[in-house]
């Protein structure tokens, strides 16, 4: 099988079980847990969708070269992609780093996993997480074959995965939800928003 091929498939396989994990439904199933919000549970998906990521590159190696952004320009998109590593590690935190990555508590500290923010990154899109994901892989200097079926299909699975988060956000916060959809877009940022967010206290960290 062609290398392309097999560097597809098994972005599919990932993908699959990335989202397989992350249902409520399964989680529940492998904890035991009524409510699957157990930080042990985020650190092995965080682990798993590690390594499965790492197994997907794998595949791939020798992927000829496309396009090499020339002289300057390719410096400055280095540096708007470590602009957005910054910006990512901002929108983040806004929801719990810890949360995040599945990393226990401090002592007395509440977990953020059901709150709704809409302030900061949340207030420029709905999905900023996947935004700035998509558009890491788009400024890439160097662009090879591996690196162009990379970014195409990671752009639709954040845009599938925004879309499932958005009727999970919808059924847990109903309304609250609905009046910030009007207000902030969806995953392209100006667009039909000249209006401040409004500020609610909930919203859920992204899975």
């Amino acid at each position: 099988m062609h290398d392309a091929a097999i560097f597809t498939s098994r972005f599919l396989i990932f993908a699959a079980i990335h989202s397989l994990l992350a249902i409520p439904l399964v989680k529940k199933f492998l904890t035991g847990r009524t409510q699957p919000g157990h930080w042990a549970y985020r650190l092995i998906y965080n682990l798993i969708s590690l390594a499965m990521f790492g197994w997907v590159m794998a595949s791939y190696r020798n992927t000829p070269v496309i396009y090499v952004v020339p002289g300057a320009w390719s410096l400055a998109m280095y540096l708007l992609q470590g602009i957005l590593l910054v910006a990512l590690v901002c929108c983040v935190r806004q929801t719990g780093t810890a949360d995040f990555l599945g990393l226990p508590l401090k002592v007395g500290t509440q977990s953020n996993s059901n709150r709704l923010v809409t302030g900061g990154c949340y207030g420029v899109v709905r999905h900023p997480l996947y935004l700035i994901s998509i558009l890491f892989l788009l400024f890439n200097p160097v662009i090879t074959t591996r690196w162009l079926i990379l970014s195409a299909l990671s752009s639709v699975y954040f845009i599938v995965g925004a879309l499932v988060e958005e009727r999970r956000l919808l059924a847990e916060h109903g309304e609250r939800y609905q009046a910030y959809q009007l207000t902030v877009p969806f995953l392209i940022p100006g667009l039909s928003i000249l209006r401040r967010p409004p500020t609610f206290s909930n919203r859920q960290s992204p899975r």
